[in-house]
C-alpha cells in the first residue's frame, strides 16, 4: 500500500503536469494569435507591392487585365464563398423587377422547374467562365460572345430593356463589394474596389451595354471607383421606381430559392428559405467576422476555389467542379459519384452526377451551346462576328479614356 507521503507527491505531480499542459496550451494558442495576425493582411499587401496602384490618380490607369486579375484573387483566394453568394445573390435581386420576371416566366426558363435549375447552371456558367479567364483568353471572349447572342434578340425586339441590362451589371459589381463588407472580416481595399469597378465597366462595355443614363455616361468616368458610384447611386434610384411587388417577382423568386435550397434536407428547407430571406442577423455576423478576422489563416493557394477545369477535354468540353442545385455538367467521376458529399446526396435522395443518362449533361459543356435548348447549335456565325469585334476592342487596356 502507498503511503500518505507517496499520494501527496503524487498528486503534486499530477497538479504540476496539468499546469504545464495548461501552459503549453496557452503558449501555442498565443503563438497561432500571433501567426495569424502576422498573416492575416498578407495578400492585400502583396496586390498593393504587385500592382502600381497606391492612389486615386493611378486609378485611372487601371488595366482591364490587371483589374481582372486582382478580381480572381479576391474572388478565388481572399473571399471565395462570400464573392460566390453575393453573385448568386445579385441574380436573386434582378427578380424583383417586374420587366426582368415578367420576360423569364413567359420564356418558360423559370416557369418550369423542368428547366429553372438548367437556366441557373447555365447562367452561372456563363458568369463565371468571361470572370475566371483572362479578359483576352478564347474562353472569356466565346462567353461573352455567347452571352451576348442569347440576349441579341430579345434588345433588338425591346423584350429586354436597356436600363435593365444596365441595372443587372451594376449589381454584379456592387453586391460583391457591399457582402464582403457585411460579412468578412474585412472591407475591401480602395485599389480592389477601383479593380471591380473596371473590370465591369469594361465588360458592359463588352456587352453594348450604354452608359448614357448616368451622370458621367456621356463624358466619361474617371476611374472604376468613378464608375462604381455612379453606378451604384443609379441603381438606388432605378430599384426606387421600378422595384414593385409583383406576383411574377414572387414566382420567379420561388424557383431561384428551391435552386439554392436544393441541397437541404426537407425539414431544413424551411430554415433556408429563411437564412436565404434574411441572410444573417448582425449578432451572427460580428461572430463570424470576428473569427475570420483573428482565428482563420489566408487561404493557400492548393484551396483556391476553382469553378470550372482549367482546360477541356478531348471532345472539347470542360465541367463544372462547384455547383448548386442539379448536378449539371459535373463530370461523374469516382470521386463524385461516391465519395462523401455523394454519400450525403444520395441520403438525401438527390441525384448524382451521371445518374438519369444525358439529363444532367454529364459530359460536360460547350460554351457556345449553353442556354436554352432551342438556342442549342444556333448562333456560330453571330458569335464568330461578336469574337472578332471582342479581339479587336477588349484587348486588356485600360477602359478609361
Amino acid at each position: 500500500m502507498p503511503s500518505f507521503l507517496e499520494i501527496l507527491q503524487l498528486n503534486n505531480l499530477s497538479q504540476v503536469s496539468l499546469q504545464q499542459c495548461i501552459i503549453s496550451m496557452l503558449a501555442g494558442l498565443g503563438a497561432y494569435l500571433v501567426l495569424a495576425l502576422s498573416l492575416r493582411f498578407q495578400r492585400q499587401r502583396n496586390l498593393q507591392k504587385k500592382f502600381p496602384y497606391t492612389t486615386r490618380e493611378s486609378f485611372s490607369r487601371m488595366t482591364d487585365h490587371d483589374a481582372w486579375a486582382i478580381q480572381k484573387t479576391i474572388s478565388q483566394m481572399e473571399f471565395p464563398f462570400i464573392v460566390l453568394k453575393s453573385l448568386q445573390f445579385a441574380l436573386f435581386r434582378t427578380y424583383g423587377i417586374p420587366t426582368i420576371s415578367t420576360l423569364l416566366l413567359k420564356t418558360s426558363q423559370f416557369s418550369d422547374p423542368a428547366t429553372s435549375f438548367k437556366r441557373y447552371a447555365d447562367t452561372g456558367t456563363l458568369i463565371g467562365e468571361f470572370m475566371a479567364f483572362e479578359p483576352r483568353s478564347e474562353r472569356a471572349q466565346t462567353a461573352i460572345a455567347r452571352t451576348k447572342f442569347l440576349h441579341k434578340g430579345y434588345r433588338a425586339s425591346g423584350k429586354i430593356l436597356e436600363e435593365d441590362m444596365l441595372y443587372t451589371l451594376g449589381l454584379f459589381a456592387a453586391e460583391p463589394i457591399r457582402f464582403v463588407g457585411l460579412y468578412e472580416w474585412r472591407e475591401m481595399s480602395d485599389m480592389e474596389r477601383c479593380a471591380v469597378g473596371t473590370y465591369w465597366k469594361s465588360l458592359g462595355d463588352a456587352l453594348s451595354i450604354s452608359y448614357e443614363v448616368l451622370p458621367s455616361g456621356k463624358t466619361g468616368f474617371r476611374d472604376g471607383i468613378h464608375w462604381l458610384e455612379e453606378m451604384c447611386a443609379w441603381s438606388q434610384q432605378y430599384e426606387s421606381q421600378h422595384m414593385k411587388p409583383h406576383p411574377r417577382n414572387k414566382e420567379i423568386a420561388d424557383r431561384t430559392i428551391d435552386v439554392l435550397v436544393y441541397n437541404l434536407p426537407g425539414f431544413m428547407k424551411p430554415l433556408g428559405v429563411y437564412f436565404v430571406s434574411y441572410l444573417m442577423d448582425d449578432r451572427l455576423r460580428r461572430a463570424m467576422i470576428l473569427c475570420l478576422r483573428y482565428l482563420a489563416l489566408p487561404r493557400p493557394n492548393l484551396l483556391r476555389l476553382d469553378v470550372f477545369t482549367d482546360k477541356p477535354n478531348k471532345q472539347g468540353r470542360n465541367f463544372v467542379l462547384v455547383y448548386e442545385g442539379a448536378p449539371f455538367y459535373v463530370q461523374p467521376t469516382l470521386w463524385n459519384r461516391w465519395g462523401p458529399i455523394a454519400w450525403c446526396k444520395w441520403v438525401l435522395g438527390q441525384p448524382l452526377p451521371g445518374d438519369e443518362g444525358e439529363k444532367y449533361h454529364p459530359q460536360g459543356y460547350s460554351t457556345p451551346n449553353l442556354g436554352p435548348k432551342y438556342f442549342e447549335g444556333k448562333g456560330r456565325k453571330d458569335m464568330e462576328v461578336i469574337k472578332e469585334s471582342l479581339r479587336e476592342q477588349r484587348t486588356g487596356r485600360c477602359p478609361f479614356p
